[in-house]
């Protein structure tokens, strides 16, 4: 399992750039039973962990003076310039009880109907929701893009092989992804943009002197 280390943080609100500046993520762990704790760790480190184990991958968080605990990576606030993470939530896990997570979905393999008959793959779905225990929760699951030999051909949530332990939630007919026959000269034809044509002779025109007529109304108005 993957470790990361953590403190407990006293320094709350927008005093938290002071932490930002220094390189410390700040960060708040929630309980199985509801409590909220607030920490701070290391922006490096856990930018690390995150790549490696996403957000569907328990974590030992080792908090200073508090123990360990296994976590999951539950939300994650972003810089907009920067794309670094500013803040962290963690979700605490018991070993006894099912959770359910997005997994990614990773695409494997090639269809036969875009190599050989130039069709155009369609990705649908990019994430799938499970329930396990959290011993028993996938980094990630996979879509054999072989099965897509012909345009009629799909890939459903049915098609997913799971780990022992693991249960897909949702509709098995959802189509994860499929192929669609190239698009004719015609229609790339349609799909660029035609100029919008005005008709002049619809435009309607105020009659001159309207404008002086109306500040003219307004300024006899009752109160001015």
């Amino acid at each position: 399992m993957l470790e990361l280390k953590a403190k407990p943080r006293e320094i709350l609100g927008k005093r938290v750039k002071v932490l930002r500046n220094a390189g410390i993520l700040p960060a708040v762990l929630y309980g199985s039973g509801g409590k909220a704790e607030s920490l701070s760790l290391s922006l490096k480190d856990f930018v690390k962990i995150w790549k490696s184990a996403g957000e569907s991958t328990l974590i030992d968080l080792a908090i200073e003076g508090a123990g360990r605990k296994n976590v999951l990576i539950h939300d994650i606030s972003f810089d907009p310039v920067k794309d670094l993470p500013l803040h962290v939530d963690f979700y605490e896990t018991r070993a006894d009880q099912l959770i359910r997570v997005h997994v990614p979905l990773n695409f494997i393999g090639e269809s036969e109907a875009v190599k050989t008959l130039s069709g155009i793959l369609l990705k649908i779905v990019h994430e799938i929701e499970v329930e396990a225990l959290p011993r028993n929760l996938p980094h990630e699951l996979q879509a054999d893009l072989a099965k897509l030999a012909a345009f009629d051909d799909v890939i459903t949530l049915s098609d997913i092989k799971l780990p022992a332990g693991v249960a897909l939630i949702g509709d098995p007919e959802a189509v994860l992804a499929k192929v669609e026959p190239p698009r004719s000269d015609e229609e790339l034809a349609q799909l660029v943009e035609k100029p919008i044509e005005t008709n002049l002779d619809a435009i309607e025109v105020a009659p001159k002197g309207k404008k002086e007529e109306t500040e003219a109304e307004k300024s006899s108005e009752p109160g001015e």
